[in-house]
């Protein structure tokens, strides 16, 4: 059987050149893992000027990355993860709950046998239980639970440590100064099992951001990050300030979504643009776009090279132009905070509609709305939807084929 020529498998991609002597290897010139006495992690600049690959430090954590990362939370792919750290990724982003919990442990056994100063590995760990409707925690919100979860992340990954541990999915600056979760945060860095501690936002981020400079206890934020954002001028401020202060900044969701359109998906952002547009930024220390192909991982491995926007890349990405309507990607502004008379957590269903329909992550987006704690119908009751989208979504269409999925067996999801 004949290869697809417009899909690149592993073997098609060794040969494009993008893995090997072009990407960092092993990184046996690097200093050993963190233990007491010993020097920090730092990529070998050395190998990234050899390759044209652009670096950014990491804050003042001592660390420097490659501006292109992995996010894995839709790839299963062992061969794939196994390419990108190849061909020259090095921080690879992963959480306890993606993939039903699984993701961890593909990743453990891609690490296995490879240096452990080779890579750079974050996972992320959420608090809970908390309103879903302030995003605050609640008095219920455990300390002990927080410390289990992520002592099972440490199993499923094979690791005694993580290079960066996450508060993840936080969005208010009451959620990330929660005292327990901070000491907890605290303790598992004077334990020797996370060199840095972070702390992940989705919306309100320009409000976590400085939160975070506020606690004096966070290393690094991960921040929803793209050209459709509306809160860009706030989040630039409150990013700059950081990064001022020595915290480190890593972007996720630079991809808005990664299409114009709706279910249908016929009108792809132009990835590689989006990308570029988000590392235009040099407070941003590197992204972590998702990869789940071949293709999208040469693709990511071009723009480590080369952030310049071409004309057509502006022009792709309608820079300038009034903010079009649609997509899968909420921005969690909060304008429809208060408009739906049931209370619904609309940002987070907009959220687990993007998880279904946008990155095909069934397992993800039924995982997250059967946790909202809505019914498998919550807008039969409403004649007409009282909720005005700032980005034009039909809410009530949205949240309903969401919500429905609840209604399928859990282990079709596993």
């Amino acid at each position: 059987m004949s290869e697809n020529p417009k899909t690149l498998g592993r073997r098609s991609f060794i040969k494009s050149g993008l893995i090997g002597a072009a990407g960092f290897g092993t990184l046996s010139s690097l200093p050993s893992a963190l233990t007491a006495g010993q020097k920090p992690f730092t990529a070998p600049a050395g190998n990234a000027k050899a390759s044209g690959f652009i670096t950014r430090k990491l804050g003042k954590t001592g660390v420097t990355l490659p501006i292109v990362s992995m996010g894995v939370m839709n790839s299963n792919n062992e061969n794939l993860i196994k390419a990108a750290l190849d061909a020259g990724i090095v921080h690879l982003d992963t959480a306890n709950g993606y993939q039903r919990g699984t993701n961890e442990g593909i990743i453990g056994k891609v690490l296995q046998g490879r240096p452990r100063d080779s890579y750079f590995l974050a996972t992320k760990v959420p608090g809970e239980p908390r309103d879903r409707m302030t995003g605050n925690f609640s008095p219920e919100t455990s300390a002990e639970t927080w410390l289990k979860s992520f002592d099972v992340s440490l199993q499923r990954l094979g690791l005694d440590y993580v290079d960066i541990i996450y508060l993840h999915n936080v969005q208010t600056r009451e959620a990330t100064l929660f005292e327990p979760l901070l000491k907890a945060l605290e303790s598992v860095k004077k334990a020797g099992k996370a060199r840095f501690i972070g702390v992940t936002s989705h919306r309100n981020e320009q409000d976590v951001v400085r939160a975070a400079i506020e606690s004096k206890l966070y290393e690094v934020v991960l921040v929803g990050y793209n050209f459709r954002k509306t809160n860009l001028a706030e989040l630039d401020a409150a990013i700059a300030d950081a990064v001022k202060l020595g915290i480190g900044i890593i972007a996720m969701k630079t991809l808005a979504g990664g299409y114009w359109d709706d279910r249908a998906r016929t009108q792809p952002i132009n990835v590689k643009a989006a990308l570029k547009w988000a590392l235009s930024n040099p407070n941003i220390t590197t992204a972590i776009p998702g990869m789940t192909s071949f293709d999208q991982l040469e693709l990511n491995m071009q723009v480590m090279k080369d952030t310049k926007l071409t004309d057509q890349e502006k022009a792709d990405l309608k820079l300038g132009e009034p903010q079009a309507a649609g997509g899968f990607y909420c921005q969690g502004c909060n304008e429809c905070s208060g408009q739906c008379p049931k209370n619904l957590p609309i940002p987070s269903l907009m959220r687990g509609y993007m998880y279904a329909y946008g990155y095909r992550n069934l397992g993800e987006a039924y995982d997250l709305v059967s946790s909202l704690g809505v019914s498998e119908s919550p807008c039969a009751d409403c004649s007409h939807c009282a909720v005005k989208c700032a980005m034009g979504f039909d809410v009530r269409e949205r949240a309903t084929l969401l919500a429905r999925l609840q209604a399928a067996p859990a282990e079709l999801f596993g």
